[in-house]
């Protein structure tokens, strides 16, 4: 009899994705080397995720959906590895970001980075890459979470468009990421964004002291019922809430960070000077 590897799913995100994939084979009365055959992947490398051996990756996941017919679903193996990627601090974002792809208003709130939706490929990648000179991810799992957010970024290109409305704390675009002529083409890329019909971008300035109600991001989505999802991250936990008592005053204090930031004209002027290298 071949020596079996149990898994605790419990111990860690990746053992429960192995133990998972290898209990919905064996329902279809599924060997290895079946799966092998439907996903068009080596029956090594099933068993080494089967076993938490070996990490899945994105296209790993989403040729598992198709072979096992989750593709659609709400249950799939990508939406797995997408929160397994995220870990606790986005817990709730795959859902959010389901939502994001529909919302036919989407206003986000930065402190300290441009958000993702507004992100160039090179600004995704050095952020990924300083996570992994941290030792926090893989350097092929960086690689996954750009293209994710270049998935991301095409949902917003739909008609008619959704409107897009941006407030970003002055940190996030004096704080240098990527080095100058990374973090230039990003400074760009949103006069680029403030330029079209259907966004608006302003700065919260630090002159807004203890008048800025937020110090956290915060994303909120019109649907096109008109119910508001919002989505509030924390440096620890990530929160997706539905609730109209509670998504409530994040739109009330949401309104009254738009009236006390920059224009977008006087926005638009502060990030030309910070391009510049001007104070």
């Amino acid at each position: 009899m071949v020596n079996r590897k149990e898994l605790d799913p419990e111990s860690s995100a990746q053992a429960a994705f192995g133990a998972r994939l290898r209990s919905t084979r064996e329902a279809r009365g599924w060997r290895q080397e079946d799966l092998s055959v439907h996903m068009g992947i080596s029956s090594g490398h099933i068993s080494g995720v089967e076993t938490a051996r070996k990490m899945p990756s994105l296209h790993f996941a989403k040729a598992a959906d198709q072979a096992l017919g989750l593709a659609g679903t709400v249950a799939t193996f990508e939406r797995q590895w997408r929160e397994m990627q995220h870990g606790s601090l986005l817990e709730g974002f795959p859902e959010y970001v389901s939502y994001e792809g529909r919302a036919e208003e989407v206003r986000l709130f930065e402190v300290g980075l441009i958000p993702g939706p507004l992100q160039t490929r090179e600004y995704a990648a050095a952020i990924e890459a300083g996570h992994v000179r941290r030792g926090a991810i893989a350097a092929e799992h960086a690689a996954e979470r750009v293209e994710f957010l270049i998935e991301r970024q095409a949902a917003f290109v739909r008609n008619p468009p959704p409107l897009v409305i941006v407030v970003l704390d002055e940190s996030c675009i004096r704080r240098t990421i990527g080095g100058h002529d990374v973090m230039d083409a990003q400074l760009c890329q949103l006069l680029e964004f403030a330029e079209q019909s259907n966004t608006s971008l302003q700065v919260a300035p630090y002159a807004m002291g203890e008048l800025r109600p937020f110090n956290r991001s915060v994303n909120l989505l019109t649907l096109s019922d008109r119910s508001v999802v919002a989505y509030v991250e924390s440096q620890t936990q990530g929160y997706l809430e539905r609730d109209l008592a509670s998504v409530r005053p994040l739109v009330r204090a949401y309104h009254q960070l738009q009236t006390s930031a920059l224009s977008q004209a006087e926005s638009v002027a502060m990030i030309s000077e910070v391009r510049k290298g001007t104070p």
